[in-house]
């Protein structure tokens, strides 16, 4: 029996990994503050995976893209896309090959995958999928607070707040240990959708707000003006710890509740209610303002984001106990996926790839000039769109991701993966990015490996191995070395043990803003709350620092110590409906299912409850466009179509329908979502698409992505 952390969200919940009958392998819950001893459904069936018949346990390689892909060994793969990479770098420069990663590598990868792109390959074009994730609360919490950390403080707080405001959050679908820590607190849910989550909140006497799918910013404003008319914001807060309050009110001053419910269709007592209830608590046993991807995934979400931290830190919460702003991030090593490293734009522990200081002090750790380190790239969308066009890359190389059914316009993304020159992809079963590839390289699942992962609240934990991968698999560090050393860099560069990769992490990180050099296997091993940032001592052999549970009491990380209000103003959605797209499409995730469905959609037991696509009607709008319950959908945008069952609720809004994303084929959400970025955080727009409804017949079954079968590419992102 070996206790480990799930591979699913980022609440990181503990369980134990032990062989079952038939040579499988089952996980039951550990006790640990996130999850209290529970799993969702989820992480109960993890390790059915570890033995399914869809494990790759070969490499597979094609040289010719109309041809079928075949096993090879090890040496056969690695020696072909060596060689295709040296061509490539050598015809058109090191930009000519870019990565895509994943928030779901541990820590050791996704520093390992950063310096590898820098170094083997020297190119600036690399970035991953958390990029579409929590992207946008990260940059209206940097530029707010000077650090972004999902949760500033350890989620057992939240249980003693007297009030939670979740703004685009469900948690009872997407991570259910959380509602362990809402169930005292009164909840305020925006959504534009009766979730669980909402019905949850009304069914103990709290608000359920549901503003018009892109209209978040409005509806923020609106309270933050209706707390301040009421007496509410906490001014003496606003003197001694933030700058920039009146530029932000100004913004606010015109959003009185009356005016915000013509934008946002909440009522405008709705709205007066949310605001006292969340100031008096505010002033009272506590209360929180938790953002979800609902409020980010929009080409405003970082706008959004900030709407949501100017009403916290107006009632006075950031930097105090018992009181606080978070993001809940999503992916499992989501928090620690975006410190270290395979985001464009950073080198680890937070460093900005355009700081000089930094990039003499990671240049160092890696024994380098500062000067062979490329300067930033492009997002993740930007990258996956400049693929074999003219000065884009001609080769991607995917670890851990699948972005030909995670991205938005995803049609499109196929097109340019398929117009790549080369597309290598490590996973572990053969999704559909997999399934474009030229080579696809298997690799060890979460259960088969050594590591550390971040979870939502900042603490770094350790991922145990519980059993060795099938023969023929290696793990990503094994697989980014041997690419490393075929590409001329000395084996000494890219450790294949994961405990010598956080070792040079530690380093890296030292006196950064994410600084993990403090962060030891003993200590881990030892079963410390380590939360970020966690210093080394301050001599050598002596004490470690403490670390950081919670951020910001003493002051926030500006060099003044105060934090920031932002300005900001509600803007419509970038695609609004209109003639021939009349409704709004909104996409999100279900309790069953994970990401784009690679590991849940072949466990038996999932993929029994949520077999295919669905998409959730107001029964009026399903009379309207001629539909009916259990009957298929077709769903088009400007940028493609999909197939899905029709539920009906009477609680969904007239205006707008919903879907989930976890599905390829047929039935893939993401091929009508649309790319428009945020000019910040260079998020797309996931939250909102114009798109017209059809009856349709049942689709093909090779459209209908079966999700238990052994063969071919029904997978998705890990």
């Amino acid at each position: 029996m070996t206790r480990t952390h799930c591979p699913y969200c980022a609440l990181q919940c503990a369980m134990h990994v032990e062989p079952a009958p038939g040579g499988r392998w089952a996980a039951r819950p550990a006790d640990f503050p996130v999850n209290r001893g529970g799993l969702c459904r989820k992480g109960w069936t993890a390790a059915e995976l570890l033995t399914h018949p869809d494990r790759l346990t070969a490499p597979l390689l094609r040289t010719d893209r109309t041809a079928e892909l075949r096993p090879v060994d090890w040496d056969t793969a690695l020696d072909h896309v060596a060689g295709r990479l040296r061509a490539l770098r050598a015809d058109h420069g090191p930009d000519a090959v870019g990565v895509f990663g994943s928030g779901g590598l541990t820590n050791e990868k996704s520093y390992l995958l950063g310096k590898f792109a820098r170094l083997a390959l020297g190119t600036s074009r690399i970035d991953y999928n958390g990029r579409f994730c929590m992207s946008s609360a990260t940059a209206a919490g940097n530029r707010a607070f000077g650090l972004d950390r999902g949760l500033p403080f350890p989620v057992t707080d939240l249980s003693g707040a007297e009030t939670v405001l979740l703004a685009g959050a469900n948690p009872a679908e997407t991570m259910p240990p959380l509602m362990g820590h809402l169930s005292a607190p009164r909840l305020i849910v925006v959504d534009p959708r009766r979730t669980a989550t909402a019905q949850a909140a009304l069914d103990a006497g709290g608000i359920h707000l549901a503003p018009r799918p892109g209209t978040d910013t409005a509806l923020a404003l609106g309270l933050l003006h209706a707390a301040r008319a009421q007496g509410l914001a906490d001014e003496d807060y606003i003197r001694a710890r933030t700058t920039g309050f009146e530029t932000a009110w100004e913004q606010a001053v015109p959003w009185w509740p009356e005016h915000a419910e013509q934008v946002t269709g909440v009522g405008a007592h709705l709205v007066r209610d949310a605001a006292r209830a969340l100031g008096e608590a505010a002033r009272g046993q506590g209360a929180y303002v938790l953002t979800g991807r609902g409020a980010e995934q929009h080409a405003k979400g970082t706008d959004t984001a900030s709407a949501w931290i100017n009403l916290a830190l107006a009632l006075g919460l950031p930097g105090r106990r018992g009181s606080g702003y978070g993001c809940l991030t999503g992916q499992g090593n989501g928090q620690g996926g975006r410190e270290h490293g395979q985001k464009a734009d950073q080198l680890p522990g937070y460093r900005k790839i355009t700081d000089p200081a930094a990039r003499e002090q990671v240049a160092a750790v890696w024994g380098v000039d500062p000067a062979d380190i490329p300067g930033p790239g492009i997002s993740a969308y930007e990258l996956l769109e400049a693929l074999g066009a003219p000065g884009g890359p001609r080769a991607l190389l995917v670890f851990g991701s699948n972005p030909a059914v995670s991205a938005p316009a995803a049609a499109r993304v196929r097109d340019r993966l398929a117009a790549t020159d080369l597309l290598v992809v490590a996973d572990f079963v053969l999704s559909e990015t997999a399934a474009l590839a030229d080579v696809v390289l298997p690799v060890a699942q979460w259960a088969e490996e050594e590591g550390t992962m971040t979870n939502l609240e900042g603490r770094v934990l350790r991922r145990r191995k519980a059993l060795d991968p099938p023969p023929g698999v290696r793990t990503d560090l094994e697989v980014i070395a041997g690419l490393a050393a075929r590409l001329g860099r000395p084996a000494r560069e890219f450790p294949a043990d994961a405990g010598t990769v956080l070792a040079e992490l530690r380093a890296a990180t030292a006196g950064a803003p994410a600084d993990y050099s403090g962060i030891t296997p003993e200590r881990l091993e030892a079963g410390e709350a380590l939360h970020w940032p966690a210093p080394a001592g301050r001599t050598p052999g002596g004490p470690p620092a403490p670390a950081t549970p919670r951020l910001f009491l003493e002051g926030f990380a500006h060099p003044d110590g105060r934090a920031r209000f932002t300005p900001v103003a509600h803007r419509p959605p970038a695609e609004q409906p209109g003639e021939g797209f009349p409704l709004v499409l909104t996409t999100g995730r279900t309790m069953g299912h994970y990401q784009s469905g690679a590991q849940t959609r072949r466990i038996g037991e999932l993929a029994e409850a949520e077999p295919g696509a669905w998409v959730e009607v107001h029964p009026d709008t399903a009379a309207e466009h001629g539909l009916s319950a259990r009957g298929w959908a077709r769903l088009t945008s400007r940028r493609g179509t999909m197939l899905a069952r029709v539920r009906l609720r009477r609680t969904a809004r007239r205006d707008t329908v919903f879907a989930p994303f976890h599905y390829g084929g047929a039935q893939t959400a993401n091929d009508l979502t649309n790319p428009a970025l945020d000019p910040v955080s260079r998020m797309p727009e996931f939250k909102v698409a114009a798109v017209r409804i059809e009856p349709a017949p049942p689709p093909a079954p090779e459209a209908a992505p079966h999700p238990a079968r052994s063969t071919g590419p029904t997978g998705g992102s890990r």
